[in-house]
């Protein structure tokens, strides 16, 4: 999973910390039993995916893969476990 970069970009970081603190937010309403502050935070969580998404469609999330470097990447696969 090291190697994968997986949510490395700075749209998965600014969807994920929007989405925390609308986390925050809903845990800390619903403890006080405060069903519209509740329902605020989990506005905040929607928020935060669609932030991600906006961001990703803007060019600051992971480029998809071309089909190029997915050959290149299961021949050196292959080539190092032939080795192995």
């Amino acid at each position: 999973m090291a190697g994968s970069a997986h949510g490395h970009t700075p749209a998965a970081w600014t969807g994920v910390i929007i989405s925390f603190i609308g986390f925050c937010i809903a845990g800390v309403f619903m403890v006080a039993a405060n069903v519209p502050g509740f329902w605020a935070g989990v506005g905040v969580i929607v928020l935060g995916g669609i932030v991600g998404g906006a961001m990703k469609a803007a060019g600051l999330g992971m480029p998809k893969e071309s089909a190029e470097v997915a050959a290149a990447r299961e021949a050196a696969t292959t080539t190092a476990r032939a080795r192995a």
